[in-house]
């Protein structure tokens, strides 16, 4: 499982251009999903996510999680991640995750997220054709893989 999360003062995601979702101040969490992925690999992002302090405390120095800001969350599935580019120019994306595979895990991220933070996560729709806005605040852009957790 792959995640680019960015600290954001205001994110959102539209559908066939009606707003899906909106946040304000928190992260914006772009989530690729792999056929070898588990419920594991889902706990361990959620507890690294919600626990990231890159938010700056009173003396600004980056100390402070979501969760220590009352921060919000917005979750975007995106296949592209595990886009493999090592041949050619076009990328092939056979390590993306199927939707049967991907759906379900995706959705139990977004779950235990919200578990996590205390409060809605929003979401796009998987497999939709969205459109991402965002104000990246810092700019902070992290970005994880759950197999590569050392």
């Amino acid at each position: 499982m792959r995640a680019v999360i960015q600290r954001v003062s205001q994110a959102s995601v539209a559908i066939d251009g009606n707003i899906k979702s909106s946040i304000e101040w928190g992260f914006l969490i772009l989530l690729g999903v792999c056929e070898e992925d588990t419920s594991e690999d889902v706990d361990w992002l959620v507890r690294k996510i919600a626990n990231l302090r890159v938010f700056d405390d009173e003396n600004h120095v980056m100390n402070r999680s979501v969760l220590d800001i009352g921060g919000s969350c917005l979750v975007v599935s995106q296949f592209t991640l595990f886009a493999s580019y090592k041949k050619g120019n076009r990328p092939s994306w056979l390590r993306a995750g199927s939707h049967e595979h991907s759906i379900p895990l995706y959705e139990e991220f977004c779950s235990k997220l919200s578990e996590a933070i205390g409060k809605p996560v929003g979401t796009g729709e998987f497999g939709a054709d969205m459109k991402v806005s965002l104000l990246n605040d810092g700019p902070v852009t992290i970005c994880m893989d759950t197999k590569n957790k050392e």
